[in-house]
C-alpha cells in the first residue's frame, strides 16, 4: 500500500514565477524556477516593505467627533458614518516586495530528462537534468538561503538581479563582486528614494575546483565541480557592514568539512522535519494518482490524492511562511514588486483563516509568529484606541505591513477605522494555543486586559431596553442593504465584545472580573431576521446584504464557540440559515473556505463538501500548490493553500476546553482515512481512523479532564486521565 506523498514534482521547468516551488524559514523565502540554462531563485525577506507614506501615517484624531456620530446613528441616520474621517485620502500600508533573483546562466545545450521537485519533509527544492543538479532550501537553523549546484565541468554566470516585474525605476541599486578564498562574494544594495532606508543582499559563493573571475554585476565560474551559494538579506539604514555579513556566512562553513552543504542541510532538517511531521492526513487515495505530478493532479478535483497533497502542501507552506511574522496575503513569497493589496497582513479575515490550523495541527511555530505580529504592535493599537475612540485599551487595524499597527487604511466604502472587533479576533488564536498547552502566556493576559479596558470605556450607550449598544459598528467588509457601512450592533462586534470581556475576566479573576462579566451580560442577544437567519446587524431596520465574500457575522460559530448545535440550538439553526443564504460574491477563495469552516462547526457535511468542491474545481492552485485569490489562479495569494488544512481538520474533529466532537461533518467523498497528531483544547493528542465499517479515535491526554463527547451516536461524558490512552470506537455509519 502506498502512502500520501510529502512533496510534489513536475517533469518540466517553470516558466512563470507563480509556478516556482517554494522554500522558507519564516524570515527568508525562496522561489525556485527557470530551467537549467537560466536557473532562477527569487529571494524574499518578510520585512521588505517599500516606503510609500504609510510608514509615517497616524490614526485619525476623531474622538471628539465620536459622540455626534453615535447620536446620529442611534437616531437612525444610516449615512452618518460617511463623513466620519479626517479628510485624508486612502493610504495603503507599505507594499511587500521581493529582494532580487539569483540568476545562474549556463551555456545553452540540448537537455534531456528534466525533473524538479520539492520535498515537504526537508524543504529542499531540487531540479535535475542530465548531469546537472540544483538543490535549494532556506535554513531554519542558520537563517540562510542555500543553493547547491553540481555538474561535471560546471560553467555558470551568477548574478543578483532586482529587475522583476514592476520594479520601480527610482530605487537606487548598486552591485559588488569580489574574489574570496572560498570563491567570491556578491552584493546587491537597493536604496529607496527620499530617505536612508535600504536593503542589502549578500551572497557567498563557495566554489569547488575550476576558475572563478568577477565581472559586474556578478561572477563567472568555469570548469568547477560544484557551487554553493549562501544568501541573506538585511534591511538597514545607512550602510551595511558587508564584511561582517560575509564573515557571518563564512562562519557557517566548518573548518575541514568537505561537505558543507550536507552539514547545513542536516542542521536545518532537524528543526523543519519534526515540525512538519507532527500531523498528517491519509485518505487511502489511488496510488497511481498519488504518483502524478502536481500539474496533472490539480486537474482531478474529485481525487482524494489531490486533497492529501494539498493538506501536506498547506502545512508545509504555512510552516515555511511563519517565523519572524505570520503569513502575508502571499505567504512569504512574491515575484513582483506590485503585489496585490500591498502583500499586506489583512487582519479582518485572511490572517486568521490562513493560520486557523495552527493550534489543532500542532504548529506552535505559526502561533508564535502570529503572536510576534500582535505583541509587537500593541503600542500602536493603544494609539488607535485613544485617537479614534478616546478610550483606554487597544484597537487593531484591518491592514498592516508588519511594521506599523496604526489604523490609517480607511475610506467611505471601507470604514475600517470603526471596526472594533479586531483585537479580540486576533487574540483568539492565542487563547486557543494557551488552552492546547495548558498554560497561560502573561503577554496574552496583559493584552486581554487591555481589550477589556477598551470595551469598558467604549460601551457607554444603551437602547430603550437597557442593553448596551455597539456604536459605531462595522461588519467587514459589508454594509446593510440600502445603508452606509457604518452601522449599529454588527453581529461580529457583539460576539467580540462579549468574548473579550468574558475571556479577560477568566484570565484576571477578582472584583474586576465580575464587573466585566456584568458588562458582557448587558450586551444584546443576536437577532434572528424575518428569513430565520442570524442577522448581520442586531438592529431593527438594518437589512442583510447576503451576496458577500465575508462571513464576519458568524464569528460566534467559528472560531468562537458562542453559537453551537449543543448549547444554543436555536441560534445555531439561525446561523445555518444565514450560511445557506450567503452568496460567494466574487468567489474569493477565503470566502469559500470560511464558509466550509462555519459549516463544519454546524455539522453540515454536504455544505462543507460543496465549499471544498468550489475551491478544488475552481482552478485556484498553481503548479507550485500555492493558490490564487480568485478562480483560474488569478492573483497570487496564500488563502486557499494555507486555510484548506484547517477545513479538513474541522470536518473530522473539533474541541473546546470541555468538549470533543468527532466526525462532525465528514463528506461522503472520503469514506476511508486516517488523521494523526491533532491537538485538542483540553490537552490531548488525537489520532483518527475511519472506514465504512468502523470509526476509531485514540485520545492521548496530557491532563486529567472531564469532557462532553459528541458523536453521531449521541452524547456522553468522557473521563480522561493524564498519560492513559482512551480508545473510542463507532460502528457502521
Amino acid at each position: 500500500m502506498s502512502e500520501p506523498v510529502h512533496g510534489t514534482w513536475e517533469p518540466t521547468p517553470a516558466a512563470r514565477w507563480e509556478d516556482a516551488f517554494l522554500s522558507g524559514n519564516g524570515r527568508h523565502g525562496a522561489m525556485v524556477f527557470g530551467d537549467p540554462d537560466s536557473d532562477r531563485v527569487i529571494v524574499n525577506q518578510h520585512g521588505l516593505v517599500r516606503p510609500n507614506g504609510g510608514e509615517n501615517a497616524r490614526p485619525p484624531a476623531l474622538a471628539a467627533a465620536l459622540p455626534e456620530l453615535q447620536d446620529r446613528l442611534l437616531a437612525g441616520d444610516t449615512t452618518a458614518g460617511d463623513d466620519f474621517t479626517d479628510g485624508r485620502p486612502l493610504q495603503w500600508v507599505q507594499p511587500f516586495h521581493p529582494a532580487f533573483q539569483v540568476r545562474l546562466r549556463r551555456p545553452a545545450a540540448r537537455r534531456h530528462s528534466y525533473r524538479r521537485e520539492v520535498d515537504f519533509t526537508t524543504g529542499v527544492v531540487r531540479a535535475e537534468c542530465d548531469g546537472w543538479r540544483s538543490d535549494v532550501f532556506v535554513s531554519r537553523a542558520d537563517d540562510v538561503v542555500v543553493q547547491y549546484v553540481t555538474e561535471p565541468g560546471l560553467t555558470v554566470d551568477v548574478t543578483l538581479d532586482h529587475r522583476l516585474p514592476g520594479a520601480p525605476r527610482d530605487v537606487s541599486v548598486g552591485h559588488g563582486a569580489v574574489l574570496t578564498p572560498e570563491g567570491a562574494l556578491l552584493t546587491l544594495r537597493a536604496r529607496y528614494p527620499g530617505g536612508d532606508r535600504a536593503y542589502t543582499g549578500v551572497t557567498l559563493a563557495v566554489v569547488t575546483g575550476g576558475r572563478t573571475r568577477t565581472g559586474l554585476p556578478g561572477i563567472r565560474v568555469a570548469g568547477a565541480g560544484a557551487v554553493l551559494l549562501l544568501t541573506r538579506v538585511r534591511r538597514h539604514t545607512g550602510e551595511l557592514d558587508v564584511l561582517a555579513e560575509a564573515g557571518s556566512l563564512r562562519a557557517l562553513l566548518p573548518d575541514g568539512d568537505k561537505d558543507p552543504y550536507r552539514r547545513l542541510l542536516d542542521r536545518h532538517t532537524g528543526r523543519h522535519r519534526s515540525a512538519y511531521l507532527r500531523a498528517g492526513l491519509d485518505l487511502d487515495a489511488d496510488p497511481d494518482e498519488r504518483a502524478l505530478p502536481g500539474s496533472e493532479l490539480v486537474r482531478l478535483p474529485r481525487s482524494p490524492a489531490l486533497v492529501e497533497r494539498l493538506f501536506a502542501a498547506g502545512r508545509y507552506h504555512l510552516l515555511s511562511a511563519s517565523g519572524m511574522l505570520p503569513p502575508r496575503l502571499t505567504g512569504l513569497w512574491t515575484g513582483e514588486w506590485d503585489t496585490a493589496w500591498s502583500g499586506a497582513f489583512t487582519t479582518d479575515a485572511n490572517v486568521n483563516l490562513q493560520t486557523a490550523s495552527a493550534a489543532a495541527a500542532a504548529l506552535p511555530e505559526v502561533t508564535e509568529a502570529h503572536a510576534a505580529l500582535v505583541y509587537g504592535q500593541l503600542p500602536h493599537w493603544r494609539d488607535n484606541a485613544r485617537s479614534v475612540f478616546g478610550t483606554r485599551g487597544v484597537v487593531a487595524p484591518a491592514h498592516t505591513d508588519g511594521e506599523s499597527g496604526h489604523l490609517h487604511h480607511f475610506s467611505r466604502d471601507y470604514p475600517l477605522h470603526v471596526w472594533t472587533a479586531g483585537a479580540d479576533w486576533l487574540l483568539k488564536p492565542l487563547v486557543d494555543h494557551d488552552e492546547v498547552r495548558g498554560a497561560r502566556d502573561p503577554r496574552l493576559a496583559a493584552a486581554l486586559d487591555e481589550v477589556a479596558c477598551f470595551y469598558e470605556d467604549f460601551l457607554t450607550r444603551t437602547d430603550a431596553d437597557g442593553h448596551l449598544v455597539v456604536v459605531p459598528s462595522y461588519s467587514p467588509e459589508n454594509h446593510p442593504a440600502g445603508s452606509g457601512p457604518v452601522a449599529v450592533n454588527a453581529a461580529m462586534d457583539l460576539s467580540a465584545a462579549r468574548h473579550a470581556l468574558l475571556t479577560a475576566a477568566d484570565y484576571h479573576p477578582g472584583p474586576g472580573a465580575e464587573r466585566r462579566r456584568a458588562l458582557a451580560a448587558r450586551l444584546p442577544s443576536h437577532r434572528i431576521n424575518d428569513e430565520g437567519a442570524l442577522a448581520e446587524w442586531a438592529r431593527d431596520g438594518l437589512r442583510d446584504n447576503y451576496d458577500h465574500r465575508h462571513l464576519s457575522h458568524l464569528y460566534g460559530v467559528w472560531p468562537l464557540d458562542e453559537i453551537n448545535p449543543y448549547d444554543t440550538p436555536e441560534l445555531a439553526a439561525a446561523a445555518h440559515r444565514a450560511l445557506a443564504l450567503r452568496g460567494a460574491e466574487n468567489d474569493s477563495a477565503h470566502g469559500h473556505l470560511h464558509h466550509a469552516l462555519v459549516a463544519a462547526r454546524l455539522g453540515d457535511a454536504e455544505r462543507v463538501a460543496g465549499a471544498l468542491g468550489n475551491v478544488l474545481a475552481g482552478d485556484y492552485f498553481h503548479v507550485s500548490l500555492m493558490s490564487g485569490h480568485y478562480p483560474h489562479r488569478h492573483v497570487y495569494n496564500a488563502d486557499a493553500a494555507h486555510t484548506l488544512p484547517a477545513v479538513l481538520i474541522e470536518m473530522l474533529v473539533h474541541s473546546t476546553p470541555g468538549r470533543l466532537v468527532l466526525f462532525p461533518a465528514l463528506p461522503t467523498a472520503y469514506p476511508t482515512g486516517r488523521l494523526h497528531g491533532i491537538r485538542t483544547r483540553f490537552g490531548a493528542e488525537i489520532d483518527l481512523d475511519w472506514g465504512p465499517a468502523r470509526r476509531t479515535a485514540v485520545v492521548r491526554p496530557a491532563r486529567t479532564v472531564r469532557v462532553d463527547l459528541r458523536t453521531s451516536s449521541g452524547a456522553r461524558t468522557l473521563q480522561l486521565r493524564a498519560g492513559e490512552d482512551c480508545v473510542l470506537t463507532q460502528g457502521p455509519q
